[in-house]
């Protein structure tokens, strides 16, 4: 059987958006990421299959969800559930009969049809905003052919179309959507391939490829750069990250500063966080990148886009 590139699996829906892009937006979370970002603050987003969290702070021990677990995938030990991952084949009757919503699923099927009548909904905003529709991610190029249906569809509507990417794809895939797509939220996160590889899981190579190619075939591109205390912040590193910038004619970036706001979902999804010790920059620290960004011959506002 063909598959149904009508459909997709997102994660979440932001309406009233004002920090990817212009305007007020709504914005699409798609499932599915090649990257692993130490400092991801929707880890829900990475993998693209639906998965299982669980929230302890909501957990009453009714142990309801262990009683009707038919594959005996959750047990309750130390005051807490534990879920055999392995065991759970996502049948969804622990989050269904969960009475306190400790236990969700994260990642639904949802059809271009039903997504589009969301957008809809907030066209009167985009029109009074000069907003519009932003996919996000995960990596929404990963979910190609889903992302290319919803980005026609609203250029079919006259919406304002915006896709946030991490560059690492096939660049085919960039040429399948430009002509639907009028701004490219671009990341940055490290010119060192080392550094990057260290603490994405992948090289840069591609990612920077990408964004030239991109640049050179006349995209409206805004790069994003995550400000990570210790990690991208140095000196060396935003300057190579201006020159490279410039050198594509991208002179637009938008700092993003690191948050800790993800710890609690890396919990409920019973994964590791690794920048436990690493703090928030100040507001000294990010105007420090701004200034040096702008001496360099950038364009640099904090926050979204």
């Amino acid at each position: 059987m063909a598959k149904d590139i009508k459909k997709g699996i997102i994660f979440d829906i932001k309406r009233y958006a004002v920090d990817d892009g212009p305007g007020i937006r709504t914005t699409i979370f798609l499932k599915g990421c090649p990257l692993r970002c130490w400092w991801c603050h929707n880890p829900e987003g990475q993998v693209l299959e639906p998965e299982l969290t669980y929230k302890r702070r909501r957990c009453i021990r009714c142990e309801e969800c262990v009683k009707i677990c038919p594959r005996t995938a959750i047990a309750y030990t130390a005051d807490k559930v534990r879920i055999n991952r392995r065991l759970c084949n996502l049948c969804r009757k622990c989050a269904q009969n969960c009475p306190a919503e400790a236990l969700t699923i994260i990642g639904r099927e949802i059809c271009v049809a039903d997504l589009t009548k969301e957008m809809e909904r907030d066209m009167p905003f985009y029109a009074e905003s000069k907003g519009g529709i932003t996919v996000s991610g995960g990596e929404p190029l990963l979910q190609i052919d889903f992302l290319d249906a919803i980005l026609k569809e609203c250029k079919e509507r006259g919406i304002h179309t915006a896709v946030d990417t991490c560059g690492y794809a096939p660049y085919k895939a960039f040429e399948r959507i430009s002509d639907k797509t009028d701004l490219f939220l671009y990341d940055i996160k490290t010119m060192n391939d080392k550094i990057h590889e260290k603490y994405t899981g992948v090289s840069n190579r591609l990612i920077l490829e990408n964004l030239k190619r991109s640049a050179e075939s006349g995209r409206n591109i805004l790069a994003r750069f995550p400000v990570i205390p210790g990690i991208n912040d140095d000196e060396d590193n935003i300057a190579r990250t201006a020159e490279f910038l410039l050198s594509c004619d991208v002179r637009g970036v938008s700092l993003l500063p690191y948050h800790r706001a993800g710890i609690e979902k890396y919990k409920s999804l019973n994964r590791a966080y690794k920048l436990k010790k690493i703090q928030s920059p100040s507001s000294e620290e990010l105007n420090l990148v701004k200034d040096k960004l702008e001496t360099l011959g950038l364009k640099v506002r904090i926050g979204g886009g």
